[in-house]
């Protein structure tokens, strides 16, 4: 009776330990995390300083405590593991002034980039304070503004610090380059399986241009993925109706069309499909904005074929936009150089032909669009095209595939940070105009009183009397019938509270419809609520201008912030003086503005 016990005992199963092993199979099955731990040594046992409340410690040599006793998901483990060997691989293992926020820091740092890869049971829900996206950057935070709670509890090992300073050995390998060698690999395995899937759903065929499509795919990983995602169209009666001579791009519809009539060899058609890869890639579909689409196109094309050129990309064809006075410069500054002389520019040709942009607006040949790119549910086409191509910057430089010009690096970092709200951009502009004055303690406003000492007043800062002559600003205000009252109460809202926020003790209204309506100077506060709107009629803001620049009480180094809806006729002189545009987003200015011009959200 006794041995059978004892085999009961024996066949028993233990969860904790299966699980623990399950979690060191699904962390060794993901690309990144199983190189990573390839290069450590995972220890359990009794006399280790494994924690006593928690999973895992990792030391500075690469090995990672293992407390196997205490049960967990697999994907609980497996997330521990990862977040012990991402320590090492993002070099966390540095001497700190206080090491216990360095340790926090990092183990948030590395909780939010296991979020981000959807790995383990990484959700703790907190967001971090803005602009802390690094380790560094928390720390410093952390250092002044003190640990939160709800930041604590994101490491491995409970209450205790999840990383043990050690002897590294001499020989281990740079924990940095692992990482960087696991990112390559995962994202070159990516575009090679999205690749497949590309040619498995458009019944791939060995042509000229799905050959030139592939060898960006195998050799020139900064436009490998995007490659991956575009399908080649090269039917000559498609061409023909959509009047393409060479080659153009429909970005939504994520089709790259090749006239098959054209004679290209091999180099020369990589140098094309680069061309309208790069179009795609920066978002030149929908950055013009205000711009005339065809001469936005040139400018475009000039940047392109110039990088392109720059870079060894293929062979640049004859005939295609290129000039030496344009090198280094934005398609922007490009496109200011060329509005002025229209009549040249507009007889020059792109791919598509003269007069033609070989970016296709809209849908493409049928007028589809699209709401996810490459099949990813959930994606947008600007998330995934600015994603792909900044991952496939990192592969391209970690991997030495030759020299990028700096320009097209800046603005490939640029895209990928998401744009500046609205108001903050207003509110820097208001602090450039307005740089903060001196102050001095004055009993005429007393502040509040302490607690403490309620009896006893106590001066308060106030600006100096001096300092605010001359600190006023102008606003036109479109009053006419296609005002939005909603966009209204949001423009005077932000000014008014912007205004008191930099000491601006009066700002001068000037309302505008078919007239001018002088309201003269008003306190910020009393902007948004006592404001009541005169006119109803046309849009002509000149008027008003006029008003402000002949007005003797106005300053003339005073700035001006014109309010409006975009519907004006008039082609604004501002003569010179300071100002700044606030219209509606996606609203289209009718001239070129000279000003920075701030597109409210939500209007």
């Amino acid at each position: 009776m006794a041995s059978k016990d004892k085999k009961k005992v024996k066949d028993k199963k233990d969860p904790a330990l299966e699980n623990y092993y399950g979690g060191i199979k699904m962390a060794h099955s993901h690309p990144i995390i199983g190189s990573l731990l390839l290069h450590c040594y995972l220890i359990s046992g009794e006399k280790i300083p494994s924690p006593s409340d928690g999973l895992a410690r990792v030391s500075q040599s690469g090995k990672i405590y293992c407390n196997q006793k205490k049960l967990a998901e697999p994907k609980e483990w497996a997330g521990a593991l990862a977040h012990c060997a991402l320590h090492l691989a993002m070099e966390h293992f540095q001497v700190k002034e206080n090491q216990i926020f360095w340790n926090i820091a990092c183990d948030v740092t590395v909780e939010r980039f296991l979020s981000e890869m959807k790995f383990g049971l990484s959700d703790h829900g907190a967001k971090l304070p803005q602009g802390m996206n690094n380790e560094e950057k928390l720390y410093e935070y952390f250092m002044i503004s003190g640990v939160s709670d709800v930041y604590q509890g994101w490491g491995t090992a409970g209450k205790a610090a999840d990383m043990i300073f050690d002897q590294p050995s001499e020989d281990v390998k740079s924990w940095a380059t692992v990482f960087a060698d696991s990112l390559a690999s995962a994202v070159a395995s990516a575009v090679r399986e999205a690749a497949r899937e590309s040619n498995r759903d458009s019944g791939y065929r060995n042509t000229r241009a799905n050959r030139a499509k592939a060898w960006f795919i195998s050799n020139y990983p900064l436009l490998g993925a995007i490659a991956a995602s575009f399908t080649m169209v090269e039917d000559e009666d498609v061409c023909r109706r959509m009047q393409i001579t060479v080659a153009a791009i429909s970005c939504e519809m994520q089709e790259i069309y090749i006239n098959p009539l054209t004679r290209m060899n091999a180099e020369e058609l990589r140098f094309v499909i680069g061309h309208e890869l790069l179009h795609a890639a920066l978002r030149h579909d929908i950055r013009h904005e205000w711009r005339d689409p065809y001469l936005w196109n040139i400018a475009c094309d000039f940047v392109i074929n110039g990088w392109l050129t720059e870079m060894g990309v293929g062979d640049r064809p004859d005939g295609l936009l290129y000039d030496e006075q344009f090198k280094g410069q934005s398609a922007e500054n490009i496109y200011d150089q060329i509005v002025t002389d229209m009549r040249t520019y507009r007889k020059l040709a792109t791919l598509r032909g003269v007069g033609l942009g070989d970016i296709i607006p809209g849908g493409g040949q049928d007028g589809k669009t699209v709401g996810n790119a490459g099949g990813s549910d959930g994606v947008d086409l600007d998330e995934f095209y600015r994603r792909v191509l900044a991952q496939g910057l990192e592969y391209h430089q970690n991997r030495g595939r030759g020299l990028l010009p700096a320009a097209l690096i800046e603005e490939i970092r640029a895209l990928s940070h998401p744009p500046i709200p609205w108001d903050v951009d207003l509110a820097w502009w208001f602090d450039e105009m307005f740089l903060p004055i001196e102050k001095k303690l004055s009993y005429a406003r007393p502040s509040r009183r302490q607690s403490s000492s309620p009896d006893i007043p106590r001066p308060s800062y106030v600006p100096r009397d001096e300092t605010l002559d001359g600190r006023t600003y102008g606003v036109v205000l479109d009053t006419s019938g296609s005002m939005d009252r909603k966009l209204l109460a949001m423009a005077l809202g932000a000014i008014a509270s912007y205004s008191a926020a930099r000491d601006v003790p009066g700002v001068r209204v000037v309302f505008c419809d078919a007239e001018a309506y002088d309201q003269g100077y008003m306190k910020p506060e009393d902007i948004a609520e006592t404001v009541k709107v005169k006119g109803r009629g046309g849009t002509v803001l000149q008027p008003g201008i006029d008003l402000l620049h002949n007005a003797v009480d106005f300053p003339k180094e005073a700035p001006l912030l014109i309010i409006t809806d975009a519907g004006c006729e008039d082609r604004l002189m501002l003569r010179g003086r300071e100002h700044a545009y606030l219209i509606p987003d996606g609203a289209v200015l009718p001239f070129r503005p000279k000003g920075k011009v701030f597109r409210m959200k939500g209007a």
